[in-house]
């Protein structure tokens, strides 16, 4: 009797010595694990998304801000050239006039965003020289600032604008 009982534990101890010493995953651990897997990318995939989109959104009001202070550096030197007792009335800054272009140019590279392929603006300034609106876009996002207001306004929009300043 001890005989068999022995040789039943000797068996059990190698078939448990043969389970320790297998190596790798199971074809069902390996499916739970992809299973989470699939899970948690299900759980954090919009997330991200939404962070992304609030950091461009983020970006393009920086960007009219820099393109705005621009504008009004360029708006403000040229008061300052047009002498006293005269004002900007009428005027409109343009690509398609020589001293208008010099002027965009300025504030291109002012502004050191705007990017001739991709990127565009325009803005709207009173006779004295001071800022109203500001609008640039970056191909994506259009962001509108209001200067009377002191808003951002981000919208998604691909429309280029015409990178003009009108000074009413």
């Amino acid at each position: 009797m001890k005989c068999r009982h022995k040789d039943k534990q000797l068996e059990e101890n190698k078939m448990f010595k043969k389970l320790k010493d297998k190596k790798g995953f199971t074809l069902v651990e390996l499916i739970v694990v992809l299973v989470i897997l699939a899970i948690l990318a299900a759980l954090l995939i919009p997330t991200l998304t939404g962070y992304i989109d609030k950091a461009n959104k983020e970006k393009v009001v920086s960007e009219t801000r820099m393109v705005a202070m621009a504008v009004q550096t360029e708006l403000s030197e040229a008061y300052g050239q047009a002498g006293a007792g005269k004002d900007l009335a009428g005027v409109k800054w343009e690509n398609a006039d020589t001293k208008g272009k010099e002027h965009i140019d300025s504030i291109k590279n002012l502004a050191e965003v705007v990017d001739l392929t991709t990127t565009t603006f325009k803005a709207t300034a009173s006779k004295d020289g001071a800022l109203k609106t500001v609008s640039y876009n970056d191909g994506v996002y259009t962001c509108a600032y209001d200067a009377s207001k002191k808003t951002y306004t981000t919208t998604k929009s691909t429309d280029k604008l015409d990178n003009t300043v009108t000074i009413e």
